[in-house]
């Protein structure tokens, strides 16, 4: 029987907020993360109170990974919610997704009719890359009158490129059961628009409006999958209708102005975005993105008048000069455009103006053109040689020049022969090459540099392992990288992928299943269904293959590994 005892007057004091940080030469002085974390109220054991306070004092001394598990582990001993709260907390501040995941996951089951765990573990799933897992939080929480932003997530799914049909299937049977659940009926509604349903996409609108007639988000809807299949008029008055009932929204006065300029009213279309733009006179992201507008439908003149005011103050936006260089580009003025995408300094924006600006080079057929300002700006700005070096061998690539970009990556190595970023995109395209040797010797040149190098470590080791009998060196190495990063999917992946090449699968198999549960890629996935297959769990490899082929479109791994062992094919 477990003791319940009072809190004494020092574990109240420690665990509702010991507001002093640690001010040692090692720590940084940060604000209380834990100052919001509900206060513990219940009593305790001693083993319980010392766990607990070795918690919050890890938390006060900026260790969250140890608070973290502290709390886990007293919110197992005393099945407290609010202690695993405060662990999801912690763990937020730990840099470590793993340990993240794991916090929100035992709130979840300490408290499963509670919204946030669950809105916490489907944002982690969507995170990850685990779109189905995210949508099943979701319509937990839709289920139990919660809100589960399934409209926001379709949007952001169909953003993302996922595959619509694992999606549309769940909130399909969801609606059979709750017909007239109106974010349901939305999030339906464009995931079947964006799979080339458009029929079914009005009837769901269509029943929504009967539930939700002034709802905003069904005439922006409307007004967005009207404008998307050309139907401009439709388009138009969807937009309208929604500007009555929220007039203060501009998303209804863009979709207005951009239907008319679709419909050749330009007039009408320039008065409403100057009229967006004397309201928010000092909304630049607002005249931004009307700049936008004006320049995806083909109208660079009124898009300049809006970008170029913003170029006067003190420290113009890059978007301004990336603006104005794709307005120069358009027009064909590509040396202008040049002029204006070299003016965006080092931050944000940077790569991206140098990227418009050789793209445009190479567009007009000025490939040597667009290498010179390359090498220009890496002498320009020497801190973003790497990035520099890095962005064209991409563009080389995308030429199908890729001999000239292992050139460029041996020149600036002979350079630079201590560049590891470098050193490891030079490496991997060795690993392509089939030039293991060559891979290796880059590899170990990182790892002699950075012998805390993960990245490296992982690489090699798992290299060592799939491709080449050296399994117990490169076993050495994937556990060197596993000591330093022991809740990276890839590593465990790695790690398992060794233990099974070594004839190991007991030890594998844990492994691969925490690898996946954390990066549910098709590269994992191929890794776990051939242990499970290997193991006779025939169905559990089956399913795990399944999943895989719904998540992504693209599985070459699945594929190799579906030839070799086809009965594995779901």
């Amino acid at each position: 029987m477990r003791a319940r005892l009072v809190m004494t007057a020092l574990a109240v004091a420690l665990l509702t907020g010991c507001q002093g940080p640690a001010t040692g030469p090692s720590q940084t002085i940060i604000a209380d993360p834990m100052a919001s974390a509900p206060p513990v109220q219940r009593g305790l054991d001693a083993q319980g109170l010392a766990t607990l306070l070795t918690a919050e004092l890890a938390g006060q001394r900026g260790d969250f990974a140890r608070a973290t598990r502290g709390y886990l582990d007293s919110a197992e001993r005393y099945d407290a919610p609010e202690l695993a709260e405060r662990a999801v907390l912690a763990a937020r501040y730990s840099n470590d997704p793993q340990l993240f995941a794991d916090a929100a996951q035992r709130w979840q089951a300490l408290s499963p009719d509670a919204e946030a765990p669950a809105r916490l573990l489907a944002a982690i799933a969507m995170e990850r890359g685990d779109w189905q897992a995210s949508l099943e939080q979701r319509l937990a929480l839709a289920e139990q009158g919660g809100q589960g932003e399934l409209a926001g997530f379709a949007e952001a799914a169909i953003e993302a490129g996922v595959p619509i049909d694992p999606l549309l299937a769940p909130l399909r049977r969801f609606l059979d059961a709750h017909p007239r659940q109106g974010d349901a009926l939305l999030a339906t509604a464009l995931l079947e628009a964006a799979a080339g349903e458009p029929r079914l996409a009005a009837s769901r609108l269509d029943t929504l409006e009967t539930v939700s007639p002034d709802l905003p988000a069904l005439w922006l809807t409307r007004a967005r999958l009207a404008l998307e299949s050309g139907r401009l008029g439709e388009a138009r008055e969807a937009a309208r209708r929604g500007l009555e009932i929220s007039p203060e929204d501009s998303r209804f006065a863009l979709l207005l102005a951009q239907s008319q300029l679709r419909l050749g009213n330009v007039d009408a279309a320039e008065a409403r975005i100057d009229a967006l733009v004397d309201k928010h006179p000092n909304a630049t992201d607002l005249r931004l993105a009307l700049a936008q507008l004006y320049l995806d439908e083909g109208y660079p003149a009124p898009a300049r008048r809006l970008v170029l005011p913003l170029i006067d103050g003190d420290a113009p936006p890059a978007l301004a000069y990336i603006l104005l260089g794709n307005i120069a580009q358009r027009e064909g003025e590509v040396d202008n455009a040049l002029l204006y995408y070299r003016q965006v300094p080092p931050g944000d924006g940077f790569l991206e103006a140098r990227l418009h600006a050789a793209r445009a080079l190479i567009d007009a057929d000025r490939l040597l053109d667009a290498r010179d300002f390359l090498r220009i700006e890496r002498l320009r700005h020497p801190a973003m040689r790497t990035q520099l070096t890095a962005l064209e061998v991409d563009l080389l690539d995308e030429l199908g020049l890729e001999d000239a970009a292992l050139q460029l990556l041996d020149r600036q190595l002979r350079a630079h022969p201590d560049d590891t970023q470098l050193r490891l995109v030079r490496a991997m395209r060795h690993y392509d090459r089939g030039d293991i040797a060559a891979m290796e010797q880059d590899l170990q040149h990182v790892i002699e540099l950075e012998p805390d190098n993960a990245m490296a470590l992982n690489a090699l080791g798992y290299t060592l392992v799939d491709v080449t009998e050296r399994l117990e060196e490169g076993m050495a190495l994937i556990q060197r990288a596993y000591a330093l990063e022991p809740d990276s999917p890839a590593i465990l992946d790695s790690l398992g992928w060794a233990y099974h090449k070594l004839g190991d699968d007991q030890r594998a198999l844990p492994l691969l299943r925490q690898a996946y549960q954390g990066q549910p890629d098709q590269e994992i996935a191929a890794h776990l269904a051939e242990v499970l297959w290997r193991m006779e769990q025939r169905e559990a490899a089956r399913r795990v293959i399944a999943e895989a082929m719904q998540r992504q479109t693209d599985h070459p791994r699945i594929d190799e590994l579906l030839q070799r062992i086809p009965e594995l094919a779901p």
